[in-house]
Formats: C-alpha cells, structure tokens, sequence
C-alpha cells in the first residue's frame, strides 16, 4: 500500500485484480480447453459418421467459428444491460448443451449442430468486460495478458492431450469431457472470480459501435485483421488434412499422434519465446514478424511436397507451429499499439471476429478442396493463403494513427 495516501501502487495488482484476472483466466482455459481438444482428433472420428463428405466434415469443423464471430459482440453488449456473469452463465450453457448433443451424434448433421451450439456459447468479449470491471486501467493490460496465456496454454495442452484422451474416452467422451469442464468454469465463475461493484463500459475492452467504422478504415489494423484471419484459416485447413496424411501416409496410428504433437510443440515454444524476446529488444519485431508469415508459406510448400513421410510432416509441423505460436502472441500486441485509447477494445473485437470467420471458412473452404481436389490441393490453398499475408505486410501503409 502506499503509505502516503493508503491506495495500493499503481504498477502492482491489489489482491482483488490478482483474483480476478487469475479466475477469469481459468474459467476461459476450461472453456477453451474444451473447445480445443477435439482438434486433432475430429476430422479421423467425422468421416465415420452417417451421411459425412469433406465438405460437411469441414463445416462441422469450423462452424463454431461461424456462431462465435456472429454473437460475441452482441453479447458484450447484453452483458453491459443485464450484468457480466448472467451472461458468461449462459453462454457456458449453450456450449454445454451443444458439447453434449456433439457426444451422442450418430450423423455429421447432429454434429453440425452440436458444433455450431459450441460455438454460439460465446463468452469472450462479456468475460474481458467482466475483466476490465475488476481491475483499475493501468492493470488491465496485465490482466489481458494472464488471459491470453491460459489461451495459449490451453492450446498446446490440448493437441497434446486430445489424441491420448481419443484413445481412452474416444472422441464421444471428449465432447462429454468439455462439457463438464464447463461446467467447472460456471463453479470458479461463482464461488471465485470477484463480482464488481459496478459495471461500466470500458472503451479499452470492449466494443463500440460508434468507433465501428474507424476501426474497418484504418490500414494498418485491417492488415492485422487479414493476419489473424488468414493465420486461423490456415490452420483450420490443415487440420482437415493433416491428421489424415499423418495416419493414411506416414503410417502413425491416431492414439499416438501425441508423439508428434509433444516434441513440435514445446521445440517450437523454445525458438518462438527468443524470437519475441530479441525483437523487443533490438527493436527488429517487423523483421521477425514478416520472416513468421514467411515460414508459414516454407510450411505449407513443405506440407505438399512432403505429406507422406513421418520425418517431414513433423519437420514442418515444427516450421508451421514456430512461426503460428509466434504471429499468435505478436498480432494482439500490435493491435493494441496501433489503436487509440479509445478505439482499442473495438479494434480487439473486430480482430477476435476475424479470428473466428477465419476459423470457419478455413474448415468449410478446406472441406471443398479436399472432397473436389485431394488432401494435396489444401495445402495448395495454405499456401496461397499465407503468400497473400506476406505481400499484404510487404506492402507500405499509411503511418497517420488515429487521434484519441
């Protein structure tokens, strides 16, 4: 505390923010955790049920996306009137009920509907507004941060853990294993995040519509906007395929695809963390950043010409997920440097929106291509995908920032 005025320091979190950010980061790791364990393992299990093609395979993929980008925003906006956690409730609700209409689907289009349920339970934007209601402005940022790392954890775990679990509880048992996962989210969201005092709007978490159009004008975010929305169609539309050509081509049974997951991921964590930390440091984030996107086309190149054997595939999964983890850490940051105070929290809905039509249109477009043209031509389209990024970030922009 300051002994001075009896307010607590303005560079440390009081107790109360800690509580909050660390809770809400949990609840949303649950959440999320849920939502990212079927992603190495669906398409092998979706391609067994009734009725399924790669193309309804791809929309039951991605269709959580779909439903995510439609009602996050009106849900941040709901919970401004009826209050943060009434929403995250109910939000966790629908993914519950949608993750066990998943479990028991027999058709993929019960598992269409199931998925979209999922993702219609779209708790973000109320969460981060919960967020910024538990902690004071200059805190908020660190807050932001400890829930972006429960993401990233959360994802990693989840490709890790997802083909182990596959091989006990099978597919069914993860959609039931989400749901209850869940429903631990609902018990920390009640018994430990804090409730505020107030809720207010805050113009740094959350969105507004009269800042909408400054947001979609503005160059140099909608480049980002491009970024993050190429980066998750891409990786959606790999993972149409990609657990196909490590089981049909490589000859690595699904059960044990956690042998290659495990050693990419944490190797690519190690030449990421250095990547960011040195940018920072000797001011050549640009550098690093276009030479990410770059490696992203090295991946999908790679990826086509060497789908069949277990060495490449794992040598580019290394390539794919070093410059994936790090363009994932870097573009939020970006976003946030390149708004203004009072465009920032529209400017990261905007960006969380086009994340998750790029999630959708990754799994919907990589269906087509591999039903019409082979699991191949989907690298093609990654490929072409993450060229477009690169000559985009290569292109010069406007360097006016918008005034506060």
């Amino acid at each position: 505390m300051n002994s001075k005025s009896g307010m607590p320091p303005k560079d440390k979190m009081t107790a109360t923010e800690l509580r909050g950010s660390l809770s809400l980061a949990s609840v949303l790791f649950l959440r999320m955790l849920g939502l990212f364990l079927i992603l190495p393992v669906f398409t092998l299990y979706a391609r067994t049920l009734t009725d399924s093609t790669p193309t309804l395979v791809g929309l039951a993929f991605g269709v959580y996306g779909l439903t995510q980008a439609s009602l996050q925003i009106p849900f941040g906006m709901l919970s401004d009137k009826v209050g943060r956690k009434p929403v995250i409730l109910a939000g966790l609700l629908i993914f519950i009920v949608g993750s066990l209409i998943a479990s028991q689907a027999e058709s993929i289009w019960v598992m269409i509907m199931g998925r979209a349920l999922q993702g219609a339970g779209a708790i973000s934007a109320a969460l981060m507004a919960l967020a910024a209601d538990l902690t004071r402005e200059q805190q908020r940022t660190k807050a932001m941060a400890l829930i972006g790392i429960s993401i990233g954890f959360a994802f990693s775990l989840a490709f890790i853990a997802g083909p182990l679990l596959d091989a006990v509880i099978g597919v069914s048992g993860i959609f039931i294993l989400s749901a209850l996962l869940a429903v631990l989210a609902m018990v920390v969201l009640y018994l430990v995040v804090p409730t505020p005092e107030t809720s207010s709007f805050h113009s740094d978490a959350e969105v507004s519509l009269a800042m909408l159009g400054n947001v979609l004008r503005e160059r140099r975010l909608l480049k980002l906007n491009l970024g993050i929305f190429i980066l998750h169609a891409v990786l959606m539309a790999n993972f149409i395929v990609v657990p196909t050509a490590i089981q049909d081509y490589a000859g690595l049974a699904s059960a044990h695809h956690w042998q290659i997951y495990l050693p990419v991921l944490f190797t690519s964590i190690i030449f990421m963390a250095p990547a960011i930390i040195i940018g920072e440091r000797t001011q050549t984030s640009g550098a690093f950043f276009k030479g990410a996107v770059l490696l992203l086309v090295v991946s999908q190149t790679g990826y086509f010409f060497w789908h069949n054997t277990l060495v490449a595939l794992a040598f580019m999964l290394l390539v794919f997920f070093t410059a994936f983890n790090y363009l994932e850490a870097s573009l939020p940051s970006l976003i946030s440097t390149m708004s203004s105070k009072n465009s920032k929290g529209t400017a990261l809905g905007v960006y969380a929106s086009s994340q998750f039509i790029g999630t959708f249109t990754g799994g919907l477009i990589g269906g087509i291509i591999h039903e019409h043209f082979g699991l191949s031509a989907v690298f093609i389209f990654g490929g072409i995908m993450t060229l477009i990024w690169f000559l985009v970030i290569m292109l010069p922009t406007n360097q006016v920032q918008d005034e506060d």
